[in-house]
């Protein structure tokens, strides 16, 4: 394999930032659209099912994709890529799924922020073990300050009447979407790298995430009932190729920051970005402003002081 050349930090941080902008916009996309719908679950399958053929259109056309569409399927076929590597999509799955149940009621600022206590938990655990593709990454004073305050900015969030005008489940949902969000980066880089294609990887997250929403919308619809028709807006199914483009950057920049300080830059991007969209577009039970300007605060400090130094 060529050795892939190493990106700056502020390069990678700055893709991981992008990330987390992506993130913000397809929460409320996919948020309204679960509202549409009346299913969360089946938004959900509609937004990785146009993320997966927006990245069959794009793997066509593109003859390095398919060489690793090609490694990808002689290594199943071989099984020299163990089964766990393929699951990162389910973590998608799970995400999305999340976004089209809460985002559209709690807003995406909210959605943002239980996300990074899950996000950052993980994400030191993942770094510390060697699971990412970055190898095993130094839990110094500076990441474990950055993942403090990462979850202080979640403290600022939950204050308030929030707590009195959302359910807890509600809550909880975003931050095991943030667990799953860091266990997928991190999946999908490794896969990325013994494929040699990022876009391959990102091609097997949407085919794995695609199945486990099938089968989780089956369920859905058999308990619940029909979903409403789809509506007829376009923008309204731009989250999934929002998600191909955010999960195909997170698998190729993994490999350089580590999956901790990828999660913070996305989380910069993240909660910025919904500052905005829920200062233009409130949703009910959305946090105040002036917890809106701490939460961003905090969280700029928290990418801040994880950044690496030189020695």
């Amino acid at each position: 394999m060529t050795p892939t050349r190493r990106l700056s930090p502020p390069v990678a941080l700055g893709g991981a930032v992008a990330i987390g902008v992506m993130t913000a916009v397809q929460a409320r996309i996919n948020g309204v659209l679960g509202v549409r719908v009346d299913n969360g679950i089946v938004a959900g399958l509609i937004s990785f099912a146009v993320g997966l053929l927006a990245l069959a259109a794009v793997i066509a056309c593109i003859p390095s994709a398919r060489r690793g569409v090609v490694r990808l399927a002689g290594g199943i076929r071989q099984r020299t890529i163990p089964f766990w590597m393929l699951l990162g999509g389910a973590c998608g799955a799970l995400t999305v799924s999340t976004q089209g149940i809460t985002a559209g009621v709690l807003g995406v600022s909210l959605f943002t922020v239980g996300v990074v206590a899950g996000q950052t938990l993980h994400g030191l655990v993942l770094d510390r073990i060697g699971f990412g593709p970055a190898g095993v990454v130094a839990v110094t004073p500076g990441r474990v300050l950055g993942g403090a305050l990462a979850l202080a900015a979640v403290g600022i969030s939950l204050s308030g009447d929030v707590l009195a005008t959302a359910p807890l489940w509600m809550l909880l949902l975003p931050f095991a979407a943030g667990v799953g969000i860091a266990w997928q980066a991190a999946t999908n880089g490794r896969l990325a790298q013994r494929v040699q294609s990022p876009i391959a990887a990102t091609f097997m997250s949407f085919i794995a995430g695609t199945i486990a929403l099938l089968v989780a919308a089956g369920i859905s619809v058999a308990l619940r009932g029909m979903p409403a028709q789809p509506p007829a807006e376009p923008w309204l199914y731009v989250g999934g190729l929002l998600g191909a483009a955010y999960i195909l950057l997170g698998a190729f920049i993994v490999a350089h920051t580590g999956v901790l300080l990828m999660g913070l830059g996305s989380v910069l991007g993240q909660l910025t970005a919904s500052v905005v969209i829920d200062l233009v577009w409130p949703a009910a039970a959305g946090p105040q402003l002036w917890q809106l300007l701490g939460m961003v605060v905090v969280a700029v400090a928290s990418v801040i002081v994880a950044l690496p130094r030189r020695r």
